[in-house]
């Protein structure tokens, strides 16, 4: 089904003197690797515990609103999954304390009750830890229709990407990242050397609902989403049910100063899944020199991902991603954009004519 326009989210050097003798005591400590990344084992992943004291867990996790760099950690892996399972998404999984973690976190400690925080500490991560005892990770072995594709190369330039026969993935790599809401580094660091493309290999992945495309039996689903919050200033979006219940909150990319997201309160008219995008001269973006409209196919990699959710305001929508792991660290040409996994979340919960509010730094 053709939508109306859709929006796109577009040295060191040595000195020359001969080294002196080191004493082997001092030979032996430049051995060491006290910085040596954490192995990312099933049974290190799914038995990690909190067991430092608080303060120790915010420096290790980096906190303090810059980006984190630090290395994947069994730790964060795990309560990334579990706050995605919780419905208080992480975005990408990465096993890293991110900005999106952050708000993950705090959304999830305010909604519990928890003493307000955006780092881990032991009451959160046990009150995650009894919500559910299932693994966080676990096997997967890979299917001849897995690696079957068609996998395609996405040109860079819209006018290009029109002339595709379908929007789906570049490689098995992106595929199952996608499918099991994870980073493609953290997909490849937690399966060295296994071959994505090869069937019978056997991946570790996260324990999340595989994520789909197509439309959703049945939608709108039970919890029934009746009001949506568009918070800006926290690049979140909360989804609530009947009675103000909270169903699902999520990271998104809302906006840019070129072309704000919309303020005050407007609905949601429709879901449409595995949307066209249809491209409209009259927008003039930077980079499409096409004259006339032009469509791209559907499929996950389709500008506006695998879900649109119609807003009344003409042009405008929340709607799914071809870049997962930006959600939330860029902008938007206006519209609001989650990871195609949430946005599918929502699309499938959301009741027609839903309330959307627009909520300002």
């Amino acid at each position: 089904m053709r939508v109306r326009w859709l929006a796109l989210a577009l040295c060191a050097g040595t000195l020359g003197v001969a080294a002196l003798p080191r004493p082997a005591a001092a030979r032996a400590r430049s051995s060491e690797k006290p910085d040596a990344a954490p192995a990312l084992t099933e049974e290190a992943i799914n038995g990690a515990t909190f067991t430092m004291p608080p303060q120790e867990a915010s420096k290790k996790s980096g906190q303090g609103g810059k980006p984190s760099s630090e290395r994947p950690d069994p730790l964060m892996i795990k309560v990334q999954v579990l706050l995605d399972r919780a419905r208080f998404s992480p975005g990408a999984i990465d096993g890293r304390h991110g900005d999106n973690t952050r708000r993950a976190i705090a959304a999830y400690a305010k909604a519990q009750g928890l003493p307000a925080t955006d780092s881990l500490d032991r009451a959160l991560v046990e009150k995650l830890q009894a919500s559910s005892s299932d693994p966080v990770v676990t096997a997967y072995t890979i299917t001849e229709a897995d690696v079957k594709g068609p996998f395609i190369r996405v040109p860079p330039k819209l006018e290009a990407q029109a002339a595709l026969k379908a929007m789906t993935y570049t490689n098995p790599r992106e595929m199952f990242a996608e499918r099991f809401h994870m980073q493609r580094d953290l997909l490849a660091a937690m399966n060295p050397g296994k071959p994505l493309d090869r069937p019978g290999t056997v991946i570790m992945v996260a324990a999340v609902a595989p994520f789909e495309t197509g439309a959703v039996k049945g939608a709108p689903v039970a919890p029934r989403v009746t009001r949506i919050e568009v918070d800006k200033g926290n690049r979140r979006v909360r989804a609530y049910g009947d009675g103000g219940a909270l169903v699902g909150d999520y990271p998104a990319s809302i906006g840019s100063e070129e072309k704000p997201a919309p303020s005050g309160s407007t609905k949601a008219t429709r879901a449409t899944f595995d949307p066209w995008y249809r491209y409209n001269p009259k927008y003039r973006f930077k980079g499409v020199s096409a004259r006339h409209p032009f469509s791209i196919r559907p499929g996950p990699n389709n500008p506006v991902g695998v879900v649109w959710i119609d807003l009344a305001i003409p042009s405008y929508g929340i709607h799914g991603t071809p870049e997962p792991e930006n959600i939330g660290k860029t902008n938007s040409h206006g519209c609001i954009r989650l990871t195609n996994w949430d946005a599918r979340d929502l699309g499938s919960h959301v009741e027609k004519n839903a309330t959307v509010e627009f909520l300002e730094k």
